[in-house]
């Protein structure tokens, strides 16, 4: 298969000097195998800043990596390829279950790979830590920059998820984010800068370790907290996030919850705090069984998750649940979840205080 021109130059053109210089391979029956899931992203996209977009599947990404055959055997499935904004709710179950399937039907497989468009990829990987059971790691890595731009950080990060998907080390931890060398725990990943290659950071917890060259280290364990079971789920409850800003009104929450939202995220001002009208309308879709959940428009920081309910002239009614230290999109996929399971407020609010 030959390789597009625009993807190889002028990035990869040293690629034949590079393993030249690599180690001698190791012998094919003693690497581990990865299973690679594509889903598209700027990791796969050519003429990305100008004119119209070309795609790059797996297999001719994989081909052009160098030094790929000192780390693993790798297997490939092209998932999808669309950009990171095209990933919806649906292809989320989609994705877990093929990923489930793949690890149940391949006992052989060290960890599975998945590269992703970085814009919504956080919230990709925390639904796969929640609903993937198999203890084999799921990492998710993607670019900043396209596959045929200067200075790609592509290849390093691909090469690198394949490492950590390999490492023994890596069994228990769930998924995992793989960006510019750093290893995050999906849960705590989230993308702080538009355009930079170290665009991502976990700031209540910082890295779980790094991808260097002499090897993969682990500095500390991720949260990891009870699974979510999907076989029973044709369709996830619709959850929307409302934000806060001085002047908010109560439209976007009513319009919301008309269009048949199951929940609210509110990124709200300091610890979850709202607009007076903003906080009526609340109330008002509390009261007609929509969960709230307060977050922070902070971006760090939590909100105490409290208990769901409160007291009001003696008798206990729906109050929001706070987010913990969850960031309003975390917070989105999660209460997705738990409204699979119960639409009881006190019992989301358990559920969060869980997956703290």
């Amino acid at each position: 298969m030959r390789l597009p021109l625009r993807l190889l130059l002028p990035a990869l053109a040293a690629a034949p000097a590079l393993r030249a210089q690599s180690p001698a391979p190791a012998p094919a029956a003693a690497l581990p195998r990865v299973h690679v899931v594509a889903t598209g992203g700027t990791i796969a996209s050519t003429n990305y800043y100008g004119g119209e977009q070309g795609k790059v599947g797996i297999e001719a990404l994989l081909k052009a990596m160098p030094a790929l055959d000192t780390v693993a055997r790798t297997s490939a499935q092209q998932f999808a390829n669309v950009a990171s904004t095209a990933v919806t709710p649906a292809m989320w179950v989609q994705l877990a279950r093929a990923i489930a399937d793949t690890l149940r039907a391949r006992p052989d497989l060290a960890g599975v790979v998945v590269t992703h468009g970085t814009d919504t990829m956080e919230e990709t990987a925390y639904f796969l830590d929640l609903t993937v059971a198999d203890p084999r790691p799921v990492v998710v890595t993607g670019a900043m920059r396209p596959a045929d731009g200067v200075g790609i950080d592509g290849p390093a990060n691909l090469m690198h998820a394949l490492r950590v998907a390999a490492s023994p080390a890596a069994r228990g931890r769930g998924a995992m984010l793989l960006m510019n060398d750093g290893i995050l725990a999906a849960r705590d990943a989230t993308k702080a800068n538009a355009v930079r290659p170290d665009a991502f950071e976990a700031p209540a917890r910082g890295l779980l370790g790094v991808a260097d060259p002499e090897g993969v280290v682990f500095h500390r364990l991720p949260q990891r907290a009870p699974l979510f079971d999907l076989s029973r789920v044709a369709e996830l409850p619709r959850v929307d996030v409302v934000f806060a800003y001085p002047g908010a009104d109560g439209a976007a929450v009513d319009a919301l919850v008309a269009a048949g939202a199951k929940g609210l995220v509110v990124a709200g001002v300091g610890r979850g705090g709202t607009p007076a009208a903003m906080g009526t309308a609340v109330d008002r879709a509390l009261r007609q069984g929509v969960v709230v959940v307060s977050g922070t428009r902070t971006g760090a920081g939590s909100v105490p998750v409290g208990r769901g309910v409160r007291t009001r002239e003696g008798a206990e009614v729906p109050a929001t649940v706070g987010s913990g230290d969850l960031n309003v999109q975390k917070a989105r996929v999660l209460l997705m979840l738990a409204l699979t399971t119960t639409n009881d407020p006190r019992a989301v609010a358990r559920i969060f205080a869980e997956h703290q």
